[in-house]
């Protein structure tokens, strides 16, 4: 059953659906495997039962309800093209998530249905579980790797070497390692996921995207409220078992890069994220 992956990830502009403004990228370099995973897509469909309007948390989380929305790749991945559903088996979909709060942003759906509506702190408990569900992170966190560096490399000084020998003829036997990119992706959890289902972030660090829109969406990848998968299982005392209390989405801003603090500025935060994009990919 299982399809093969076909990644369909998006440009450095931070936007899941490409803009027009976006020029198409150019020829897959030659022998770099993770080349070949896609170019952008026009236009990507909303999530299946999105909804717009402000119903109460309760009406939300109903099952049938806006925030169940992952419930159908998790049915039916076969059903969604390709530019939307990644690659998916019979343990797992993996998405690209339709709000991506950074260049690349893609969500891990385990679909055991034992555990896909538990709350992560939960479902973890359970080590052989964890144990699948890290593994298939980690096998995803290299293929994603692999496009950072499609979509930036060619600006990295670190890469340099490796792009300009992929045109090296006759080709080299072996290509410089050039940058680590999976040290540039976080891979993990909300402490309050704002979907029914149970999903793993896949994420690039820059949080540089259109989408990064108020305090709640920039802090919940910026401060404990976001959980590394390899945390788990928390301890029973672990205060990120209790975000609200701990008042991480309140937080005033801080830069992820550099840790300055912009309060609550986030218009001038916005202005400071992309000054550090650029500076963060051309390392």
């Amino acid at each position: 059953m299982a399809e093969s992956p076909t990644l369909e990830l998006d440009s450095p502009t931070g936007q899941h659906v490409a803009p027009a403004e976006v020029q198409q990228p150019p020829k897959p370099a030659k022998r770099d495997a993770f080349t070949e995973l896609l170019s952008p897509k026009p236009k990507q469909p909303k999530h299946p039962n999105s909804s717009s309007s402000k119903a109460a948390t309760s009406k939300k989380r109903a099952i049938g309800g806006p925030r169940d929305a992952l419930g159908a790749y998790i049915a039916k991945p076969e059903s969604f093209p390709s530019n939307v559903v990644v690659y998916y088996d019979d343990d797992f979909v993996v998405i690209h998530d339709m709000f991506p709060k950074a260049t690349l942003h893609l969500l891990l759906l385990p679909r055991d249905p034992q555990k896909t509506r538990l709350h992560p702190v939960e479902a973890f408990q359970d080590a052989e579980f964890l144990e699948k569900v890290r593994k298939e992170t980690k096998k995803l966190r290299t293929l994603a790797a692999g496009e950072l560096r499609r979509i930036h490399g060619k600006h990295s000084a670190q890469d340099k070497a490796r792009q300009e020998a992929l045109n090296v003829e006759p080709p080299l036997d072996e290509l410089p390692p050039g940058r680590d990119w999976e040290q540039e992706i976080m891979c993990g959890i909300h402490a309050h996921p704002s979907m029914n289902h149970l999903h793993v972030h896949v994420i690039s660090v820059d949080r540089y995207s259109d989408r990064v829109k108020h305090r709640k969406h920039y802090n919940s990848f910026s401060t404990p409220f976001f959980v590394n998968i390899d945390d788990f299982p928390l301890a029973p005392d672990d205060v990120r078992r209790h975000p609200d209390r701990e008042g991480y989405l309140r937080r005033d801003f801080v830069c992820w890069r550099c840790g300055k603090d912009y309060g609550n500025k986030f218009a001038e935060l916005k202005l400071h994220l992309e000054a550090e994009f650029i500076e963060w990919r051309r390392l």
